[in-house]
């Protein structure tokens, strides 16, 4: 009598078919997470922004400062990257934010271009605002 051990070649090539459909299948979500991670990261830095204007006018109000005035400035970074030696949004941010996808342009314009997209953001002394035209 046979011993019958192992697999036959039918069901080793219907097994090897199966994963590959799997793996063609979930091929578009990895590589979309990449995408998704600089979104993130680049809203993120927005809404920490936006939180550390709101709270420095909202210190003021509590503080000696001009009662509901807003941040002179973002930070004391010079134009360029931001970078660790020169960290950009560092008077409303704990510790500034070093990160290169980020560059100051001037006082109050910054540029965000992560090597896909690119959005440019300006502050507004007036109203508070860190907004981008083109940004969703």
């Amino acid at each position: 009598m046979r011993d019958n051990r192992g697999f036959t070649l039918i069901e080793l090539v219907l097994v090897i078919t199966i994963l590959g459909i799997l793996a063609v299948s979930a091929l578009p979500n990895f590589i979309n997470v990449a995408t998704q991670a600089r979104q993130s990261s680049r809203d993120g830095v927005v809404g920490a922004v936006r939180a550390g204007v709101a709270l420095s006018r909202a210190n003021n109000l509590v503080t000696a400062g001009p009662p509901g005035v807003y941040p002179a400035t973002l930070d004391a970074a010079a134009a360029g990257a931001c970078a660790a030696a020169n960290r950009c949004f560092d008077t409303v941010v704990t510790g500034g934010i070093a990160d290169g996808a980020w560059s100051k342009t001037n006082g109050t314009t910054y540029v965000f271009n992560d090597g896909t997209t690119t959005f440019t953001y300006t502050y507004s002394v007036a109203n508070g605002t860190f907004t981008a035209p083109n940004a969703p």
